[in-house]
């Protein structure tokens, strides 16, 4: 005959299993890598969220059309304006990825003109040219003032250091 478990045994943790780490409260795990990531992943990721939230919304959209279409017409309208709002975002896709392929700034990815990839491409090229060359990280080509450390100068330190090389 099986036994019973009562309500008691089942709430009462088990003492084979360790505790579960538990978050700080108001600390998502989530938030606390996103805490780790550097700045411009953190807006990156802002800016993804923002782009997948409104595709959400675009697809509720969709869905109520579709769902509250009650004639043939309503149905094909729908699909036509779903279709057009495909291919727009097709579009756009395209020339984010050939403007990132030739290391355009966002801006300039919605002013590539072109119908296909390779006109786009020929449109990136031309205005990659005016683009200027990205500055290195540096530009000191020395010594700083804060590499003395203590701020004085000793020749004596300076001539022993200059023999060793």
């Amino acid at each position: 005959m099986p036994e019973e478990i009562t309500q008691a045994e089942q709430a009462a943790p088990s003492e084979e299993q360790p505790p579960a780490e538990q978050p700080a409260p108001g600390a998502t795990a989530e938030s606390t890598v996103e805490d780790v990531l550097p700045e411009w992943a953190r807006k990156e990721l802002a800016k993804i969220r923002g782009e997948a939230a409104s595709y959400r919304t675009r697809l509720r959209e969709a869905e109520t059309k579709l769902s509250e279409a009650k004639s043939p017409e309503e149905v094909e309208a729908a699909v036509g304006e779903l279709r057009q709002q495909n291919a727009e975002l097709e579009r756009s896709m395209l020339r984010a990825s050939v403007a990132r392929r030739f290391e355009l700034p966002d801006d300039l990815a919605d002013a590539l003109r072109g119908e296909d990839e390779a006109a786009l491409e020929t449109h990136a090229k031309v205005l990659a040219k005016y683009i200027p060359a990205p500055l290195p990280q540096s530009l000191g080509g020395g010594l700083t003032p804060d590499d003395g450390g203590d701020g004085e100068m000793d020749p004596r330190k300076l001539a022993r250091l200059s023999r060793r090389f």
